[in-house]
Protein backbone atom coordinates (compact mmCIF):
# COMPACT_ATOMS: atom_id res chain seq x y z
CA UNK A 1 0.00 0.00 0.00
CA UNK A 2 0.99 3.78 -0.78
CA UNK A 3 2.51 5.78 2.01
CA UNK A 4 0.92 8.90 0.37
CA UNK A 5 -2.43 9.91 -1.12
CA UNK A 6 -2.92 13.02 -2.96
CA UNK A 7 -5.04 15.76 -1.91
CA UNK A 8 -5.90 18.67 -3.18
CA UNK A 9 -6.47 22.95 -2.33
CA UNK A 10 -6.67 25.73 -4.34
CA UNK A 11 -3.47 25.93 -5.67
CA UNK A 12 -3.45 22.19 -6.73
CA UNK A 13 -2.68 18.88 -6.09
CA UNK A 14 -0.38 17.82 -2.96
CA UNK A 15 0.87 14.39 -1.29
CA UNK A 16 0.38 13.83 1.68
CA UNK A 17 1.04 11.22 4.74
CA UNK A 18 -1.50 8.17 3.99
CA UNK A 19 -2.76 7.95 7.36
CA UNK A 20 -2.62 11.50 7.77
CA UNK A 21 -5.96 13.78 9.30
CA UNK A 22 -4.93 16.87 7.63
CA UNK A 23 -5.00 17.76 3.64
CA UNK A 24 -3.20 19.96 1.55
CA UNK A 25 -2.93 23.46 3.13
CA UNK A 26 -1.67 21.77 6.11
CA UNK A 27 1.08 20.02 4.35
CA UNK A 28 1.92 23.23 2.30
CA UNK A 29 2.82 24.66 6.14
CA UNK A 30 4.72 21.42 7.03
CA UNK A 31 6.74 21.92 4.02
CA UNK A 32 7.43 25.81 3.95
CA UNK A 33 8.65 25.74 7.45
CA UNK A 34 10.96 23.08 9.02
CA UNK A 35 12.10 25.89 11.20
CA UNK A 36 12.30 24.84 14.76
CA UNK A 37 10.09 21.39 15.43
CA UNK A 38 8.02 23.31 18.08
CA UNK A 39 4.26 22.80 17.61
CA UNK A 40 1.35 24.94 18.92
CA UNK A 41 0.55 23.85 22.54
CA UNK A 42 -2.02 21.33 23.82
CA UNK A 43 -3.68 24.07 25.52
CA UNK A 44 -4.30 25.90 22.10
CA UNK A 45 -5.21 23.16 19.67
CA UNK A 46 -7.54 22.15 22.92
CA UNK A 47 -9.16 25.91 22.35
CA UNK A 48 -9.47 25.87 18.57
CA UNK A 49 -11.48 22.82 19.13
CA UNK A 50 -13.94 24.14 21.70
CA UNK A 51 -14.28 27.07 19.07
CA UNK A 52 -14.99 24.99 15.95
CA UNK A 53 -17.36 23.16 18.00
CA UNK A 54 -19.08 26.57 19.41
CA UNK A 55 -19.36 27.70 15.49
CA UNK A 56 -21.45 24.38 14.12
CA UNK A 57 -23.72 25.21 17.05
CA UNK A 58 -24.31 28.82 16.04
CA UNK A 59 -24.37 28.22 12.75
CA UNK A 60 -26.98 25.66 12.89
CA UNK A 61 -28.81 27.23 15.82
CA UNK A 62 -28.99 30.15 13.20
CA UNK A 63 -30.14 27.85 10.37
CA UNK A 64 -26.93 28.21 8.17
CA UNK A 65 -25.46 24.66 8.62
CA UNK A 66 -27.49 21.69 8.63
CA UNK A 67 -28.25 19.93 11.58
CA UNK A 68 -26.40 16.56 10.38
CA UNK A 69 -22.91 18.73 9.21
CA UNK A 70 -23.30 20.68 12.53
CA UNK A 71 -23.64 17.39 14.76
CA UNK A 72 -20.45 15.74 12.72
CA UNK A 73 -18.13 18.78 12.77
CA UNK A 74 -19.43 19.28 16.88
CA UNK A 75 -18.06 15.81 17.33
CA UNK A 76 -15.01 15.53 15.74
CA UNK A 77 -14.23 19.10 17.64
CA UNK A 78 -14.36 18.01 20.69
CA UNK A 79 -12.60 15.08 20.25
CA UNK A 80 -10.07 17.25 18.95
CA UNK A 81 -10.40 19.31 21.87
CA UNK A 82 -9.89 16.27 24.06
CA UNK A 83 -6.53 16.06 22.51
CA UNK A 84 -7.03 12.85 20.46
CA UNK A 85 -5.72 13.97 17.62
CA UNK A 86 -2.17 16.20 18.60
CA UNK A 87 -0.38 14.38 16.70
CA UNK A 88 -2.12 15.20 13.48
CA UNK A 89 -1.03 19.40 14.51
CA UNK A 90 2.69 19.07 12.93
CA UNK A 91 2.93 22.89 11.88
CA UNK A 92 5.67 25.01 13.13
CA UNK A 93 5.20 27.24 15.33
CA UNK A 94 7.31 29.97 13.08
CA UNK A 95 4.69 29.92 10.61
CA UNK A 96 2.24 32.20 8.87
CA UNK A 97 1.80 35.62 11.18
CA UNK A 98 -1.99 35.28 11.31
CA UNK A 99 -2.22 31.39 12.23
CA UNK A 100 -3.96 30.87 8.93
CA UNK A 101 -2.35 27.33 8.23
CA UNK A 102 -2.88 26.47 12.12
CA UNK A 103 -6.40 27.56 11.52
CA UNK A 104 -6.90 25.78 8.32
CA UNK A 105 -5.16 22.30 9.77
CA UNK A 106 -8.01 22.34 12.41
CA UNK A 107 -10.16 22.30 9.58
CA UNK A 108 -9.11 20.18 7.54
CA UNK A 109 -8.69 17.32 10.21
CA UNK A 110 -12.29 17.95 11.54
CA UNK A 111 -13.34 17.54 7.99
CA UNK A 112 -11.72 14.08 7.67
CA UNK A 113 -12.43 13.30 11.10
CA UNK A 114 -16.55 13.80 9.98
CA UNK A 115 -16.33 12.23 6.80
CA UNK A 116 -14.65 8.84 8.17
CA UNK A 117 -17.82 9.18 10.68
CA UNK A 118 -20.11 9.09 7.52
CA UNK A 119 -20.76 12.82 6.98
CA UNK A 120 -18.34 14.57 4.61
CA UNK A 121 -18.11 18.57 5.33
CA UNK A 122 -16.26 21.03 3.47
CA UNK A 123 -12.82 22.42 5.89
CA UNK A 124 -13.80 25.95 4.10
CA UNK A 125 -17.47 26.13 3.64
CA UNK A 126 -18.90 24.34 6.72
CA UNK A 127 -16.70 23.82 9.20
CA UNK A 128 -14.92 27.80 8.70
CA UNK A 129 -18.35 28.89 8.38
CA UNK A 130 -18.82 32.54 9.57
CA UNK A 131 -15.27 32.93 10.45
CA UNK A 132 -11.52 33.59 9.25
CA UNK A 133 -7.99 32.69 10.48
CA UNK A 134 -7.52 36.42 11.55
CA UNK A 135 -10.72 36.39 13.90
CA UNK A 136 -10.36 32.52 15.30
CA UNK A 137 -6.63 32.78 16.22
CA UNK A 138 -6.73 35.78 18.66
CA UNK A 139 -9.90 33.91 20.00
CA UNK A 140 -7.98 30.84 20.54
CA UNK A 141 -5.15 32.80 21.97
CA UNK A 142 -7.59 34.24 24.56
CA UNK A 143 -9.70 31.31 25.29
CA UNK A 144 -6.41 29.29 25.69
CA UNK A 145 -4.65 31.26 28.14
CA UNK A 146 -7.71 32.14 29.86
CA UNK A 147 -8.53 28.48 30.87
CA UNK A 148 -5.51 27.67 31.35
CA UNK A 149 -5.21 30.44 33.99
CA UNK A 150 -8.25 29.87 35.62
CA UNK A 151 -7.41 25.98 35.77
CA UNK A 152 -4.16 25.66 36.52
CA UNK A 153 -2.11 28.84 37.44
CA UNK A 154 -4.31 30.87 39.45
CA UNK A 155 -5.23 27.33 42.24
CA UNK A 156 -1.32 26.67 42.11
CA UNK A 157 -0.96 30.28 43.10
CA UNK A 158 -3.40 30.01 46.02
CA UNK A 159 -1.86 26.65 46.69
CA UNK A 160 1.66 28.13 47.45
CA UNK A 161 -0.41 31.31 49.65
CA UNK A 162 -1.71 29.00 51.55
CA UNK A 163 2.00 26.63 52.16
CA UNK A 164 3.20 29.92 52.68
CA UNK A 165 0.75 31.07 55.37
CA UNK A 166 0.55 27.65 57.09
CA UNK A 167 4.58 28.02 57.51
CA UNK A 168 4.38 31.92 58.83
CA UNK A 169 1.79 30.77 61.17
CA UNK A 170 3.90 27.96 62.27
CA UNK A 171 7.40 30.19 62.52
CA UNK A 172 5.52 33.08 63.94
CA UNK A 173 7.73 33.56 67.04
CA UNK A 174 10.94 32.57 66.11
CA UNK A 175 12.96 35.36 65.60
CA UNK A 176 15.66 35.98 63.47
CA UNK A 177 18.28 38.29 62.48
CA UNK A 178 16.51 41.08 59.41
CA UNK A 179 18.55 42.08 56.72
CA UNK A 180 18.72 44.88 54.16
CA UNK A 181 21.75 45.28 51.39
CA UNK A 182 22.37 41.62 52.62
CA UNK A 183 23.73 43.04 55.98
CA UNK A 184 22.57 42.65 59.21
CA UNK A 185 19.31 44.50 60.11
CA UNK A 186 16.98 44.50 62.81
CA UNK A 187 15.19 41.21 63.84
CA UNK A 188 12.11 40.07 62.29
CA UNK A 189 10.52 36.38 63.02
CA UNK A 190 10.06 33.92 60.12
CA UNK A 191 6.73 34.73 60.31
CA UNK A 192 6.63 38.41 59.12
CA UNK A 193 9.36 37.69 56.58
CA UNK A 194 7.24 34.52 54.83
CA UNK A 195 4.10 37.16 55.02
CA UNK A 196 5.64 39.53 52.80
CA UNK A 197 6.02 36.48 50.66
CA UNK A 198 2.69 35.50 51.10
CA UNK A 199 1.46 38.82 50.55
CA UNK A 200 3.46 39.15 46.80
CA UNK A 201 1.51 35.68 45.96
CA UNK A 202 -1.77 37.08 46.81
CA UNK A 203 -0.86 40.09 44.96
CA UNK A 204 0.18 38.83 42.18
CA UNK A 205 -3.26 36.23 41.87
CA UNK A 206 -5.09 39.85 41.80
CA UNK A 207 -2.94 41.20 39.41
CA UNK A 208 -3.95 37.81 37.03
CA UNK A 209 -7.17 37.97 37.74
CA UNK A 210 -7.29 41.58 36.44
CA UNK A 211 -6.07 40.91 33.45
CA UNK A 212 -7.93 38.06 32.88
CA UNK A 213 -11.33 40.51 32.63
CA UNK A 214 -9.24 41.54 28.85
CA UNK A 215 -8.60 37.97 27.81
CA UNK A 216 -12.27 36.99 28.27
CA UNK A 217 -13.40 39.25 25.94
CA UNK A 218 -13.46 37.42 22.70
CA UNK A 219 -13.02 39.02 18.87
CA UNK A 220 -14.53 36.10 17.18
CA UNK A 221 -16.99 37.42 14.62
CA UNK A 222 -14.51 39.57 13.19
CA UNK A 223 -14.06 37.50 10.46
CA UNK A 224 -11.19 38.67 8.39
CA UNK A 225 -10.85 42.48 8.73
CA UNK A 226 -13.03 43.31 11.67
CA UNK A 227 -16.27 44.20 9.73
CA UNK A 228 -17.50 40.37 10.21
CA UNK A 229 -17.92 40.35 6.64
CA UNK A 230 -19.79 36.25 5.87
CA UNK A 231 -20.71 36.10 9.41
CA UNK A 232 -23.97 36.90 11.21
CA UNK A 233 -24.19 39.87 13.55
CA UNK A 234 -25.02 37.46 16.28
CA UNK A 235 -22.40 34.74 15.61
CA UNK A 236 -19.47 36.29 17.96
CA UNK A 237 -21.94 36.91 21.08
CA UNK A 238 -23.30 33.71 20.24
CA UNK A 239 -19.94 31.55 19.87
CA UNK A 240 -19.11 33.75 23.60
CA UNK A 241 -21.93 32.02 25.26
CA UNK A 242 -21.62 28.64 23.84
CA UNK A 243 -17.94 28.60 25.16
CA UNK A 244 -18.87 29.84 28.47
CA UNK A 245 -21.32 27.03 28.52
CA UNK A 246 -18.59 24.59 27.37
CA UNK A 247 -15.81 25.55 29.55
CA UNK A 248 -17.58 26.93 32.85
CA UNK A 249 -15.01 30.36 32.49
CA UNK A 250 -17.66 33.31 31.50
CA UNK A 251 -16.49 34.68 27.99
CA UNK A 252 -18.18 37.72 26.56
CA UNK A 253 -18.26 39.13 22.45
CA UNK A 254 -15.46 42.03 22.36
CA UNK A 255 -16.90 45.06 22.18
CA UNK A 256 -14.24 46.12 19.10
CA UNK A 257 -13.25 43.94 16.35
CA UNK A 258 -10.89 45.48 15.58
CA UNK A 259 -8.52 45.62 18.56
CA UNK A 260 -8.89 42.09 19.43
CA UNK A 261 -7.40 41.14 15.70
CA UNK A 262 -5.49 44.29 15.09
CA UNK A 263 -3.86 44.32 18.38
CA UNK A 264 -2.44 41.30 20.95
CA UNK A 265 -2.61 44.56 24.13
CA UNK A 266 -4.77 42.01 26.04
CA UNK A 267 -1.92 39.68 25.92
CA UNK A 268 0.66 41.22 26.26
CA UNK A 269 -0.88 42.83 29.72
CA UNK A 270 -1.43 39.26 30.94
CA UNK A 271 2.33 38.75 29.88
CA UNK A 272 3.36 41.69 31.88
CA UNK A 273 1.36 40.20 34.73
CA UNK A 274 3.33 36.78 34.94
CA UNK A 275 6.47 38.76 34.46
CA UNK A 276 5.70 40.07 37.77
CA UNK A 277 4.59 36.81 39.06
CA UNK A 278 8.31 35.24 38.14
CA UNK A 279 9.67 38.37 39.57
CA UNK A 280 8.29 37.34 43.16
CA UNK A 281 8.89 33.88 42.43
CA UNK A 282 12.51 34.72 41.75
CA UNK A 283 12.51 36.73 44.94
CA UNK A 284 11.12 34.10 47.38
CA UNK A 285 13.70 31.34 45.41
CA UNK A 286 16.30 33.46 46.63
CA UNK A 287 15.42 34.17 49.92
CA UNK A 288 15.14 29.97 50.19
CA UNK A 289 18.84 29.94 48.87
CA UNK A 290 20.56 32.18 50.76
CA UNK A 291 18.86 31.27 54.22
CA UNK A 292 20.00 27.65 53.13
CA UNK A 293 23.54 28.31 51.91
CA UNK A 294 26.10 26.75 53.55
CA UNK A 295 25.28 24.76 55.70
CA UNK A 296 28.80 25.48 57.74
CA UNK A 297 30.47 28.71 55.80
CA UNK A 298 27.03 30.17 54.68
CA UNK A 299 23.62 31.37 56.43
CA UNK A 300 22.43 27.85 57.48
CA UNK A 301 19.46 29.76 59.10
CA UNK A 302 17.17 26.57 57.42
CA UNK A 303 17.75 23.24 55.96
CA UNK A 304 15.75 22.69 52.90
CA UNK A 305 14.20 19.06 52.36
CA UNK A 306 17.55 16.41 50.40
CA UNK A 307 15.73 15.51 47.33
CA UNK A 308 19.06 14.41 45.56
CA UNK A 309 22.85 13.85 45.16
CA UNK A 310 23.86 17.91 44.56
CA UNK A 311 27.34 16.29 42.76
CA UNK A 312 29.21 14.11 40.77
CA UNK A 313 32.25 14.18 42.51
CA UNK A 314 32.00 15.82 45.96
CA UNK A 315 30.21 13.16 48.28
CA UNK A 316 27.49 14.19 50.34
CA UNK A 317 26.73 17.95 48.93
CA UNK A 318 23.38 18.77 49.00
CA UNK A 319 22.10 21.35 46.54
CA UNK A 320 18.50 23.61 46.46
CA UNK A 321 17.51 22.41 43.45
CA UNK A 322 13.92 23.61 43.72
CA UNK A 323 14.87 27.06 44.33
CA UNK A 324 16.95 27.11 41.24
CA UNK A 325 14.59 25.48 39.22
CA UNK A 326 12.10 27.77 40.17
CA UNK A 327 14.23 30.74 38.97
CA UNK A 328 14.83 29.31 35.55
CA UNK A 329 11.62 29.40 35.00
CA UNK A 330 11.60 32.67 36.17
CA UNK A 331 14.06 33.76 33.52
CA UNK A 332 12.13 32.02 30.87
CA UNK A 333 9.22 33.68 31.37
CA UNK A 334 11.03 36.91 31.95
CA UNK A 335 12.48 36.08 28.02
CA UNK A 336 9.10 35.03 27.10
CA UNK A 337 7.46 38.09 27.95
CA UNK A 338 10.45 39.91 25.77
CA UNK A 339 9.11 37.88 23.16
CA UNK A 340 5.05 38.90 23.13
CA UNK A 341 5.84 42.29 23.72
CA UNK A 342 7.67 42.63 20.37
CA UNK A 343 5.13 40.31 18.73
CA UNK A 344 2.38 42.00 20.71
CA UNK A 345 3.83 45.50 18.42
CA UNK A 346 3.34 43.69 15.52
CA UNK A 347 -0.26 45.32 14.43
CA UNK A 348 0.07 46.21 11.01
CA UNK A 349 -2.93 47.82 10.01
CA UNK A 350 -5.97 45.47 10.57
CA UNK A 351 -4.15 42.48 11.87
CA UNK A 352 -1.33 41.41 14.27
CA UNK A 353 1.17 39.28 12.26
CA UNK A 354 3.25 37.21 15.11
CA UNK A 355 -0.09 35.76 16.51
CA UNK A 356 1.69 32.02 17.27
CA UNK A 357 4.60 33.15 18.68
CA UNK A 358 2.34 35.12 21.25
CA UNK A 359 0.13 32.20 21.91
CA UNK A 360 3.27 29.45 22.28
CA UNK A 361 5.05 31.77 24.71
CA UNK A 362 2.09 33.09 26.66
CA UNK A 363 0.87 29.08 27.03
CA UNK A 364 4.36 28.14 28.24
CA UNK A 365 4.76 30.81 30.66
CA UNK A 366 1.05 29.71 32.35
CA UNK A 367 1.89 26.56 32.17
CA UNK A 368 5.26 26.44 34.30
CA UNK A 369 4.36 28.83 36.24
CA UNK A 370 1.90 26.67 37.51
CA UNK A 371 3.90 23.67 37.43
CA UNK A 372 6.90 25.68 39.66
CA UNK A 373 4.86 27.10 42.01
CA UNK A 374 2.92 23.72 43.34
CA UNK A 375 6.35 22.21 43.59
CA UNK A 376 7.81 25.45 45.24
CA UNK A 377 5.11 25.11 47.87
CA UNK A 378 5.33 21.06 48.13
CA UNK A 379 8.98 20.28 47.80
CA UNK A 380 10.78 23.30 49.53
CA UNK A 381 7.84 25.82 51.32
CA UNK A 382 6.43 22.67 52.92
CA UNK A 383 9.18 20.83 54.35
CA UNK A 384 12.19 23.28 55.56
CA UNK A 385 13.33 23.26 59.05
CA UNK A 386 14.82 26.07 60.56
CA UNK A 387 18.29 25.35 62.36
CA UNK A 388 17.26 27.37 65.57
CA UNK A 389 20.49 27.49 67.21
CA UNK A 390 22.05 29.09 64.36
CA UNK A 391 19.32 31.49 64.37
CA UNK A 392 19.87 32.02 67.90
CA UNK A 393 23.35 32.59 68.02
CA UNK A 394 23.84 35.10 64.80
CA UNK A 395 20.91 37.12 66.64
CA UNK A 396 22.92 37.04 70.04
CA UNK A 397 25.56 38.79 68.14
CA UNK A 398 23.58 40.94 66.25
CA UNK A 399 24.98 44.76 67.06
CA UNK A 400 22.27 45.99 64.90
CA UNK A 401 20.36 45.71 68.12
CA UNK A 402 21.48 48.65 69.27
CA UNK A 403 18.91 50.97 67.38
CA UNK A 404 16.43 49.63 69.94
CA UNK A 405 18.29 51.74 72.43
CA UNK A 406 19.00 55.23 70.45
CA UNK A 407 15.48 57.08 72.14
CA UNK A 408 17.65 56.46 75.09
CA UNK A 409 21.46 56.91 74.77
CA UNK A 410 21.49 58.71 71.29
CA UNK A 411 22.36 57.88 67.87
CA UNK A 412 26.20 58.61 68.50
CA UNK A 413 26.17 56.31 71.68
CA UNK A 414 24.70 53.31 69.80
CA UNK A 415 26.99 53.67 66.74
CA UNK A 416 29.93 53.74 69.04
CA UNK A 417 28.71 50.46 71.13
CA UNK A 418 28.13 48.47 67.87
CA UNK A 419 31.63 49.50 66.02
CA UNK A 420 32.84 47.69 69.68
CA UNK A 421 30.84 44.77 69.69
CA UNK A 422 31.82 44.14 65.75
CA UNK A 423 35.31 44.56 66.89
CA UNK A 424 35.46 42.67 69.98
CA UNK A 425 32.66 39.96 68.62
CA UNK A 426 31.04 40.40 71.63
CA UNK A 427 26.89 39.84 72.51
CA UNK A 428 25.94 43.44 72.01
CA UNK A 429 24.21 42.96 75.62
CA UNK A 430 27.76 43.00 77.32
CA UNK A 431 29.36 45.77 75.42
CA UNK A 432 26.03 47.83 76.08
CA UNK A 433 26.33 46.97 79.79
CA UNK A 434 29.81 48.91 79.74
CA UNK A 435 28.87 51.89 77.01
CA UNK A 436 25.56 52.72 78.33
CA UNK A 437 25.32 53.08 81.98
CA UNK A 438 21.96 50.86 81.39
CA UNK A 439 21.02 48.10 83.72
CA UNK A 440 21.69 44.58 82.82
CA UNK A 441 17.89 44.09 83.54
CA UNK A 442 17.25 47.26 81.56
CA UNK A 443 19.34 46.17 78.47
CA UNK A 444 17.41 42.49 78.40
CA UNK A 445 14.10 44.39 78.26
CA UNK A 446 15.16 47.06 75.37
CA UNK A 447 17.20 44.85 73.17
CA UNK A 448 14.51 41.52 73.63
CA UNK A 449 14.71 40.42 69.77
CA UNK A 450 10.91 38.86 70.22
CA UNK A 451 10.04 42.56 71.20
CA UNK A 452 11.59 43.96 69.12
CA UNK A 453 10.00 42.35 65.93
CA UNK A 454 7.17 43.82 66.99
CA UNK A 455 8.34 47.45 66.33
CA UNK A 456 7.33 50.87 68.23
CA UNK A 457 9.47 52.61 70.93
CA UNK A 458 11.22 50.31 73.86
CA UNK A 459 12.89 52.99 75.70
CA UNK A 460 12.03 56.20 77.45
CA UNK A 461 13.61 59.66 77.66
CA UNK A 462 14.73 61.33 75.15
CA UNK A 463 18.17 61.09 72.57
CA UNK A 464 19.21 61.01 68.96
CA UNK A 465 17.14 59.41 66.58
Amino acid sequence: MSRERIERDSMGELRVPADALYGAQTQRAVDNFPISGLRMPRAFIRALGLIKAAAAEVNAGFGYLKKTHALAIRRAALRVAAGEFDAHFPIDVFQTGSGTSTNMNANEVIAHLAARAGTKVHPNDHVNMGQSSNDVIPTAIHVSATLTACERLLPALKHLQLAIEKRARELGRVAKTGRTHLMDAMPVTFGQELSGWAAQIRSCRARIEDALVRMRRLPQGGTAVGTGINADPRFGPAVARALSRATGVRFVSADNYFEGMAAQDAAVELSGQLKTLACALMKIANDLRWMNSGPLAGLGEIELPALQPGSSIMPGKVNPVIPEAVTMVCAQVIGNDATVTVAGQSGNFQLNVMLPVIAYNLLQSIEILANASRVLADRAIAGFRVNRERVDAALALNPILVTALNPVIGYEKGAATAKRAYKEKRPILDVALETTGLSRKELQKLLDPAALTRGGIHGGGSGGG
